[in-house]
């Protein structure tokens, strides 16, 4: 967990949100737990809630939740990005991060995963003139 998170450049995580933000009026965010969940999506989903992620305006938020001590990774979104983005968010997403974590190449693989996300999710919900980042960008842990 901790040569994980050494190797994160927690710095440059929180820019590429906020450049995938400037596209799109959704919401990424991505936390690190250095626990051991038996069920990575159901900790990525209570961990989603605890983040106020599902009070967005729009319920456009995603989470990009990284178990690094099992070696695994949830991507999930709120039920706005569920009902106009379909499956293909989800593969999309999913494949460039895992891509880049089979290389051991963390920082690399968020930072593609949340471009992917701003892309697809600036398809479905542009930004608007008027949106505001409604959570922060920075890398989240436990």
């Amino acid at each position: 967990m901790k040569e994980f998170l050494n190797q994160l450049q927690q710095d440059k995580i929180a820019g590429a949100i906020g450049r995938a933000e400037k596209k799109t009026s959704g919401e990424i965010r991505v936390f690190i737990t250095r626990h051991e969940p038996k069920n990575v999506i159901a900790a990525a989903q209570e961990h989603f809630n605890e983040l106020g992620m599902a009070n967005t305006k729009e319920r456009n938020g995603v989470l990009i939740f990284v178990a690094p001590r099992i070696r695994q990774f949830a991507v999930i979104g709120d039920s706005g990005v569920h009902q106009r983005c379909g499956d293909e968010f989800w593969t999309a997403t999913a494949a460039e991060i895992s891509n880049y974590f089979k290389r051991a190449e963390f920082t690399e693989g968020l930072l593609h995963g949340i471009s992917k996300a701003g892309d697809l999710l600036a398809k479905h919900f542009p930004h608007r003139r008027d949106d505001t980042n409604e959570l922060p960008n920075e890398v989240a842990r436990d």
